[in-house]
C-alpha cells in the first residue's frame, strides 16, 4: 500500500516535504539543514523511484525566483551603485577559476573537453550551460558528465553556505542588525524641537518668503501665535515670539534654529481641533506621485512630518515618490484630515490582501523574455532562460513600482509564503531527479569525474571566500548571497534565505546571478572550441 502511495506524485511530494523539515531541524552544534533539508530527503527517495514532475518543479522555480526579485528589487539598483564593483569582480573570480580548475584538471587527468564542458556546467548547476555545452561540442557525453557533476553542485554550495559563517566566527544576527544599522545611517533619525521666533530679520515675513524647508530641511508642524495654534500655511507670518514646532534630523533642526531664533524645552500641543495622524499609502492612484504633485498644504491644509518606508523614517522631501504601504505622519485639522485619509486610502486590508494579478503577469513577462534569444554573432547567441527572465522582469517592476493601475509589489506575508511554497516544490524535484541516476551514473562514469566535479563547485567557492574577507572586506551576508549567485545556486540562495531574516542575501544574488549566467556560457563556449 506504501508502494502504491508514493507513486502519488503529490503524496511523496509532501511526505519529502515533511521529512526535509524534521531533518531540518535537528541541530549538529548550532548549526541545522532547515529547509535545504527538503533536497537530502528528495535524493534518497529519488534514488528509490520516486519522482516528482518536472513542472511542478518549475513552477516552484517560477515562484521562488519572482518572489526573490519582487523583494530585491527596491535595494537592487542601490546595491549595483554602491557594491557592482565588488560583486562583480567576485563573480568573475568564481566563474573564472572554476574554468581554470576544470582546464587545469583536464591536461592533469586527461579529461575530453565535452566531459570537461559537462562538468562545468553541473558543477555550476547551470542549465543554460548544459545548452550551450551540448551545442557547441556537439556530444552527449557533456550531459553524462553535468548529471555526475551537478547532485554535489547542489548539495555542496548549501553545505559550503551552511558552514561559511561558522568557519567565519560571525553571528548572521549581529550582521544583519549591523547592515541594517548601515542601512539605516543613510537615512539620519529624525526628531522633533519647538522653537521661539527671536531673530528680528524675520519678524513679519510670510513662510513662502522664508523658504524655511528648503533653507534648512526641517518641516513646520504647527505654530502658535499668542494662544491659537494653527497649521502653517504658505501665506503664515511669523511674529516676534510665536512658537514654531519643527520635525527633522539634528543638522537640520540646528539650521532652523539658526533661522528662527532659539529652541526651547516646553511642548507644543495640537489645538482641540488638530491632530496628527498615521496614514497608510493603500490608494493605487497617488504611488509614484511626489509629495510636491500633492501639495498637501495648500490643498488640504495639512502637512506631513515623516514618511516611514521599510522601518526607515524619510524626511518629506517634495520630489520623493510615494509608494504602496508607506506611513505618513500628517498635521492638520481633524475635518481636513478625513479628506487626506481618503486621497491616501489608509486601508489595513489593503496592504495584507493579495492582489495575484501583477503576479501572473510579472511571471507571464518573465517567461517571455527568458525566450529571448540574442545574437552577437554566428557563433555566440545569449537566451536569459526561465530563471533569468523572470528574475530580471521581477527585479525590474519591483523597482518601477507601479505601471497605470497595476503596483509591482506584495505584502511581506504574500511574498514569504509564496517563496516558501515554491521553494520546497523546486527542491523536491531537483532532488528527486537528481537521485534517479545517482548511483548508476557513479558506477557507469566512475568516481574521477566526480572528484574533478567537486573540485570545480568547492575551490571558486574557497577563493571567493578568501577574497571576499580578506581583499574587499565584504560582510558575510552578502558573501553569501555572491556566492549562491556566483554559483547559479538556487538552493544555495534558498539555504542562505533561510539563515537569517535579512535581505542582503538575495539582494546580492540577484545583482551577480545575471552576470554569472552570461559569464558561464561565454567561458564554456570559449573552452569547447578553443581547448
Amino acid at each position: 500500500m506504501f508502494a502504491t502511495l508514493l507513486q502519488s506524485s503529490y503524496f511523496a511530494l509532501f511526505l519529502i516535504i515533511a521529512l526535509g523539515f524534521i531533518l531540518g531541524r535537528i541541530q549538529i552544534k548550532g548549526l541545522s539543514l532547515d529547509v535545504s533539508a527538503v533536497i537530502f530527503i528528495a535524493l534518497l527517495f529519488g534514488h528509490y523511484g520516486v519522482v516528482i514532475p518536472k513542472d511542478l518543479g518549475n513552477f516552484g522555480l517560477v515562484l521562488f525566483i519572482f518572489t526573490i526579485g519582487i523583494q530585491a528589487g527596491p535595494g537592487f539598483f542601490d546595491s549595483f551603485r554602491s557594491k557592482g564593483k565588488t560583486l562583480i569582480l567576485l563573480t568573475l573570480l568564481i566563474v573564472g577559476s572554476a574554468c581554470l580548475t576544470g582546464v587545469a584538471l583536464k591536461y592533469a587527468i586527461g579529461i575530453d573537453t565535452p566531459d570537461l564542458v559537462g562538468l562545468i556546467a553541473g558543477a555550476l548547476t547551470s542549465t543554460p550551460g548544459l545548452a550551450v555545452a551540448i551545442d557547441s561540442t556537439h556530444s552527449s557525453a557533456a550531459s553524462i558528465a553535468y548529471g555526475i557533476a551537478y547532485p554535489f553542485g547542489v548539495i555542496g554550495v548549501i553545505l559550503f553556505i551552511k558552514l561559511l559563517p561558522k568557519l567565519l566566527r560571525k553571528d548572521l544576527v549581529v550582521e544583519a542588525k549591523i547592515l541594517e544599522s548601515q542601512r539605516k545611517g543613510k537615512h539620519p533619525p529624525l526628531r522633533t524641537a519647538t522653537l521661539r521666533v527671536t531673530n528680528a530679520p524675520i519678524f513679519g515675513k510670510t513662510l513662502a518668503q522664508l523658504q524655511l524647508r528648503a533653507m534648512t530641511g526641517a518641516v513646520v508642524s504647527r505654530i502658535k501665535h499668542g494662544e491659537k495654534t494653527i497649521i502653517p500655511q504658505a501665506a503664515t507670518i511669523l511674529q516676534e515670539g510665536d512658537l514654531l514646532k519643527a520635525v527633522g534630523n539634528d543638522q537640520s533642526l540646528k539650521q532652523l534654529a539658526l533661522l528662527i531664533g532659539e529652541t526651547i524645552t516646553n511642548d507644543l500641543p495640537f489645538g482641540s481641533t488638530q491632530e496628527l495622524q498615521s496614514l497608510l499609502v493603500t490608494n493605487k492612484n497617488i504611488i509614484n506621485k511626489t509629495l510636491g504633485y500633492l501639495n498637501l498644504q495648500r490643498t488640504f491644509n495639512c502637512t506631513v512630518t515623516r514618511v516611514r518606508r521599510s522601518g526607515i523614517d524619510l524626511s518629506p522631501e517634495p520630489d520623493l515618490q510615494l509608494k504602496f504601504g508607506d506611513k505618513l505622519m500628517v498635521a492638520g485639522e481633524k475635518e481636513d484630515l478625513k479628506e487626506v485619509s481618503q486621497l491616501f486610502g489608509n486601508d489595513e486590508k489593503k496592504l495584507s490582501d493579495t492582489d495575484f494579478f501583477p503576479i501572473a503577469t510579472g511571471i507571464v513577462l518573465g517567461v517571455l523574455v527568458g525566450k529571448l534569444n540574442i545574437s552577437f554573432s554566428d557563433s555566440f547567441s545569449f537566451s536569459p532562460g526561465l530563471t533569468g527572465g523572470i528574475l530580471i522582469v521581477a527585479l525590474v517592476l519591483s523597482a518601477i513600482g507601479k505601471t497605470g493601475p497595476i503596483v509591482w509589489s506584495m505584502s511581506g506575508s504574500a511574498n514569504q509564503l509564496l517563496r516558501q511554497i515554491g521553494l520546497l516544490l523546486f527542491l523536491a524535484e531537483v532532488g528527486t531527479s537528481a537521485g534517479v541516476n545517482l548511483v548508476s551514473t557513479f558506477q557507469e562514469s566512475g568516481w574521477t569525474l566526480f572528484g574533478v566535479g567537486m573540485a570545480i563547485t568547492l575551490i571558486p567557492m574557497l577563493v571567493a571566500a578568501l577574497f571576499g574577507v580578506l581583499v574587499f572586506k565584504i560582510p558575510v551576508l552578502d558573501l553569501l548571497g555572491t556566492l549562491a549567485g556566483g554559483m547559479t545556486s538556487t538552493p544555495g540562495l534558498a539555504a542562505a534565505d533561510s539563515m537569517s531574516d535579512s535581505s542582503a542575501p538575495s539582494i546580492a544574488y540577484a545583482t551577480v546571478y545575471p552576470i554569472a549566467m552570461v559569464l558561464l556560457i561565454l567561458f564554456i563556449q570559449f573552452i569547447a572550441i578553443w581547448i
